[in-house]
């Protein structure tokens, strides 16, 4: 780390070393790169040249992971095209057919069905188990089993994951641990010096932060990462030239996005609290200085008509993403868990009344009123 985080956030992107000294590193918007002669073209076989075909690497690409890395505190790192082929990356980084991977039940949905339906199609074994107990993690843990998978913050609800105690038992049972720090952001935790091995991140979020661009970082371990790294490339799973540019670029405002973002948030929670018609509050109050994280989820009560908030929503966005500077609602059940079973849904407790809320960087006494209204508008 140079310094403070916001500091860091806006210097862990590495000066431009090119003859052409652009206070921007250029867009390589290309598909490969030229080499002089055969000489040259093979001394980047033997380790002597940077790059050859973009989806191989790209100072683009590279400049993402590397910064993302350098914000976890991590040696190394790689951008994909999303943030589930990060997952994918990471996890078959780790585990092969046989293998056996635990997972925390109350994972985003994305993530529930790309380990459930299309990783146990290849042989992989999954167990989705509560993560709120260690006695639950470790009963489920086999022969087999190589990897432990959770997000530092849970989708929708907000459960803060103990990462200490994560680790521990990982490091009891020997296995390798990874963690979806996307609602959390490095500028609320930084998973990796904590001990976890790889951290991953839907760069789609707060990294880019504008709701332009689809992009994905796996960072962690050195030897981890140039497995995945291998998958990434293997695959086809490499991000853009110029996705990768455009997620640097919004990288720069983490900072200053997540300080607003995350205090407007722990103001409207707060608020909320005190609305009758809200049975429950989704938000880690203990957790930060300024909250933790710019998510919050509400369960409304049975007084007020869902659909009819929705409608009520005056200028916020219906959207099924979240994390841009505008604030937004999804409805989980129809959206990001769309693809659990609705028995586990309503186990976890994701049901028609929860509205989840990405709080933007507007006043925050206005993102009050318009929910208040909403709500009360909705009222049966």
């Amino acid at each position: 780390m140079l310094a403070r985080f916001e500091t860091d956030v806006l210097h862990s992107v590495k000066k431009n070393k090119q003859p052409i000294k652009s206070k921007v590193t250029p867009i390589y918007q290309t598909t490969a790169f030229t080499f002089a002669d055969l000489d040259e073209l093979e001394g980047y076989y033997q380790g002597q040249g940077n790059y050859l075909y973009s989806r191989v690497g790209n100072p683009n690409t590279d400049e993402l992971a590397e910064a993302i890395a350098a914000l976890e505190c991590a040696p190394a790192g790689v951008a994909t095209s999303s943030g589930l082929s990060a997952i994918l990356a990471g996890v078959l980084a780790v585990v092969k057919s046989g293998d056996h991977i635990v997972a925390a039940e109350d994972l985003y949905g994305g993530s529930f069905h790309l380990l459930k339906e299309e990783l146990s199609q290849f042989g992989v074994e999954i167990t989705f188990v509560s993560f709120e107990e260690r006695s639950s993690i470790e009963s489920v843990i086999q022969s087999n089993t190589k990897l432990l998978y959770t997000e530092s913050i849970t989708n929708p609800l907000l459960r803060v994951q103990d990462i200490d105690e994560f680790v521990q038992i990982a490091a009891k049972h020997n296995l390798i641990t990874l963690v979806d720090n996307t609602f959390a952001t490095p500028y609320h935790c930084q998973p990796f010096t904590k001990g976890v091995d790889l951290v991953v991140h839907s760069a789609t979020k707060y990294i880019g932060g504008h709701s332009d661009v689809t992009s994905g970082v796996l960072v962690g371990r050195q030897d981890l990462l140039e497995k995945a790294r291998a998958k990434v490339v293997n695959l086809g799973t490499n991000v853009s030239p110029f996705e990768a540019w455009l997620t640097t670029r919004g990288l720069k405002t983490l900072a200053i996005r997540m300080e607003r973002q995350s205090r407007n948030a722990k103001e409207l929670a707060k608020a909320l609290l005190e609305n009758k018609l809200v049975e429950k509050v989704y938000y880690p109050f203990e957790h930060g200085e300024n909250g933790y994280g710019a998510i919050v989820t509400i369960k409304l009560s049975n007084s007020v008509d869902v659909n009819e908030f929705f409608k009520n929503l005056s200028w916020v966005k219906i959207a099924p993403t979240l994390a841009g500077v505008e604030t937004s609602v999804s409805h989980p059940v129809i959206t990001s868990h769309r693809a659990l079973p609705e028995e586990a849904r309503n186990a976890l407790g994701i049901t028609m009344e929860v509205v989840r809320i990405s709080v933007g960087i507007e006043h925050a006494a206005d993102i009050i009123s318009v929910f208040d209204q909403a709500i009360q508008q909705a009222s049966k």
